[in-house]
């Protein structure tokens, strides 16, 4: 008689929202790179950050996207990569890598091309931004944000592994702190990313099959493991219910 080996998900322990797709970790290591490329060679913020004069008068259209690879400090890319760890697998196991890089792209270049027309404005501020370079994830990393309070408003997630706030509360918390230490001219690409992220989702673009496929999945997980697993105090459809 075959003996039955025993679940490893009874004692198993998911730190974070789980493990990352090779798109997610090959987009992370991008902007590692790029920074520490920066960090040895200080002219590529200017050359590949976002310039509106520059887009507008010299054609440097790259910098619609590159902008996004590039960041300041060492505290700017790690809170940058943080987030989009924390958030972004989420949607790339829920949309599938194609469409969450198509969504996070999207949302980064319209932020770009938002800050440059933000930048004609005629007031002193805009000014300003026209030609101070912009640079940073964060345009894409605010869409995400964005777009997670809209899917998961509910969802708990564990303030310093204690504390359940809804995903709703949370986003607006993390929005907060990056929005306000973003610095002025950052701010307007942040604003950017919220609106592009915004249309972007309630314009149907994405598929909402691989939403429904994405549930029914979960589900049938979840139902196999109360079949098969035993818990200790805690109920089984606690899984997907991971410490943030």
């Amino acid at each position: 008689m075959r003996r039955q080996q025993p679940s490893t998900y009874a004692s198993s322990f998911s730190f974070g929202p789980g493990p990352m797709s090779s798109a997610l970790k090959a987009l992370i290591a991008a902007n590692v790179a790029m920074f520490l490329a920066s960090w040895l060679r200080p002219a590529l913020l200017i050359d590949l950050g976002l310039i509106p004069a520059d887009v507008i008068h010299r054609l440097r259209i790259w910098q619609l996207g590159t902008y996004m690879f590039m960041h300041g400090s060492v505290p700017h890319v790690v809170v940058n990569m943080l987030v989009l760890w924390m958030f972004g697998t989420e949607f790339d196991r829920m949309w599938g890598s194609e469409r969450f890089l198509k969504f996070y792209f999207v949302t980064g270049i319209g932020a770009a091309i938002f800050t440059v027309l933000f930048s004609l404005l005629p007031f002193s501020y805009a000014d300003q931004i026209y030609v101070v370079p912009t640079v940073g994830a964060s345009g894409a990393i605010f869409g995400l944000l964005l777009a997670y309070g809209l899917y998961f408003p509910n969802r708990p997630i564990y303030l310093y592994f204690v504390f359940p706030i809804p995903a709703k509360y949370f986003v607006l918390i993390i929005g907060a702190i990056t929005f306000f230490s973003g610095g002025g001219v950052a701010n307007v690409t942040h604003l950017g990313g919220i609106v592009v992220a915004y249309f972007y989702l309630k314009s149907g673009r994405y598929n909402p099959l691989s939403e429904i496929r994405y549930r029914y999945l979960k589900w049938k997980i979840n139902r196999v493991r109360r079949k098969f697993d035993v818990y200790s105090g805690g109920r089984a459809d606690d899984w997907d219910r991971r410490v943030h």
